[in-house]
């Protein structure tokens, strides 16, 4: 990352709080999500991603291009990710649903990490499930929805690598904050309940090795 991209003053204030010397929040991620939903409360923080974003200096905008990405349902543009930091910092710009495709945000799947988001505005159908494993805990048998709940903007929640969730629609214009942990496992996975088809995802930047050996 640039040396001299300290981000948001906001974000800022978020670092410090999860990496503090003399009480290390990021080494549960349960108090992680405390800290976050305190810190995500304040009112000024969509103004705040909107100033910051309208002040990136050309190299500045050119490294979020560059760290974010695009999936089936929405943007994920990277706002901090210090080598150094047990954490990333997003914002997820969602299509609207018309552009969407299936696999991603609408199926039942975990993810890699940890994280805790809040809506910064529109809404979403948030849904939990129960699951039960394959073999080695490398696919999805069955999976059955445990809750059901419309998000709207200034809602918070926290997720953990092993928990399945599935957002099968959301507003247009709806955009969420998030931090993230380092990744703790080395895939995730996605189920459809309609098909049965469970899928397990490896990310690119992990498949180096895999591509020279094919190659």
């Amino acid at each position: 990352m640039l040396a001299e991209f300290t981000g948001l003053t906001a974000l800022a204030e978020l670092a410090s709080r999860l990496t503090r010397v003399d009480s290390p929040v990021i080494d549960n991620w349960s108090d992680v999500a405390t800290c976050f939903r305190s810190w995500a409360g304040r009112p000024s923080l969509r103004n705040e991603l909107r100033d910051h974003l309208n002040t990136l200096s050309p190299r500045e905008a050119m490294w979020v291009i560059a760290h974010s990405r695009e999936t089936t349902t929405h943007f994920s543009w990277c706002l901090r990710d210090e080598p150094d930091e047990p954490f990333t910092f997003w914002l997820h710009e969602y299509k609207p649903w018309r552009d969407w495709r299936p696999g991603y945000a609408d199926s039942v799947h975990n993810h890699r990490y940890h994280f805790c988001t809040t809506l910064l505005r529109g809404s979403y159908l948030h849904e939990r499930y129960d699951v039960r494993l394959g073999l080695g805990g490398r696919s999805v048998v069955w999976a059955k929805m445990e809750s059901r709940a419309q998000c709207a903007a200034g809602a918070v929640g926290t997720l953990f690598a092993d928990d399945f969730h599935r957002i099968p629609r959301a507003a247009d214009g709806t955009m969420t904050f998030l931090v993230k942990s380092r990744a703790v496992s080395a895939f995730s996975l996605s189920y459809d309940p309609e098909s049965g088809i469970s899928h397990r995802h490896v990310p690119v930047e992990e498949r180096l090795e895999d591509l020279t050996k094919n190659l």
